[in-house]
């Protein structure tokens, strides 16, 4: 079972219109958004229809976020974690943020195997690595003691500002995590 991250779609129709196509022609029906999509009605009327699994949805630092809350209710797929997201698929805790300062907060804490963000644009992957975490997390070793380390994943902008536009896809089963380049899809 995979997942889609995206972030930073800052209302660009054409850039996540054919993101969505690739995930739908790829079964994906959970998708993770990790802030700045900007005007509500590009998630009301684009995104919330346009994907019909379950959207997570975390707001960011651009667009009105009142509007955004008030015109939420009428969707049931997707599902509003305000600034911070929380969720488990099978046996993997997730976190996701749109700033890369709290997302490196929430990963230290050690209760979540992957943490995403967004807000850089800039498509990332670190690992964080924590003494004394909950069991469960990957472990690496580290010269004469055992580590484990949370992922830090930034999935880049789906909007193509600054950076080519990119998504991530992930894999909470084989822990297996790929990065998109829309252009080349």
């Amino acid at each position: 079972m995979q997942i889609a991250i995206i972030s930073d779609t800052h209302d660009n129709f054409a850039t996540t219109e054919k993101a969505l196509r690739w995930i739908k022609r790829h079964s994906i029906h959970t998708l993770i958004h990790c802030g700045d999509l900007c005007a509500p009605t590009f998630l009301t009327q684009f995104l919330a229809k346009k994907f019909s699994g379950a959207i997570h949805l975390v707001y960011g630092n651009v667009g009105d976020r009142r509007l955004l809350e008030e015109r939420l209710g009428s969707f049931p797929n997707v599902e509003y974690h305000r600034d911070v997201g929380k969720i488990q698929i099978g046996n993997k805790k997730i976190a996701f943020t749109h700033f890369p300062a709290k997302a490196k907060e929430l990963a230290q804490t050690g209760r979540y195997d992957v943490v995403f963000y967004g807000h850089t644009h800039r498509p990332w992957e670190d690992r964080i690595k924590i003494k004394d975490a909950p069991s469960g997390l990957k472990i690496l070793k580290n010269k004469k003691r055992l580590m484990r380390s949370v992922r830090l994943v930034n999935p880049g902008t789906l909007a193509g500002m600054f950076y080519k536009a990119t998504f991530a896809v992930y894999d909470p089963t084989t822990d297996k995590l790929e990065l998109k380049i829309l252009e080349r899809l």
